[in-house]
């Protein structure tokens, strides 16, 4: 595991072992999306990578209703935390 993912699973976990819950894949996601974004202003035509980037921020917005919908403080939490957009 690299050094950055084990930093943001630190600061987003909800207990020892937690490395599945849905705001430390968020906090997963938004870091690849940040990174692909960054990547993507630079090589325009990579089209297999833009496809993925819409398949992981289409999987973050569906964890982000999923959190509101099960637990809407945490979310709200988690939406200030990583500064996204609601």
């Amino acid at each position: 595991m690299s050094e950055a993912k084990a930093v943001l699973i630190e600061q987003f976990r909800a207990h020892l072992k937690d490395t599945g819950s849905p705001e430390v894949q968020i906090a997963l996601l938004s870091e690849r999306i940040n990174y692909l974004t960054t990547h993507l202003k630079s090589h325009v035509k990579d089209h297999a990578s833009r496809r993925g980037l819409i398949m992981m921020v289409n999987k973050r917005r569906r964890l982000l209703d999923y959190l509101n919908r099960r637990d809407p403080d945490r979310y709200r939490e988690i939406v200030e935390r990583l500064s996204l957009r609601k």
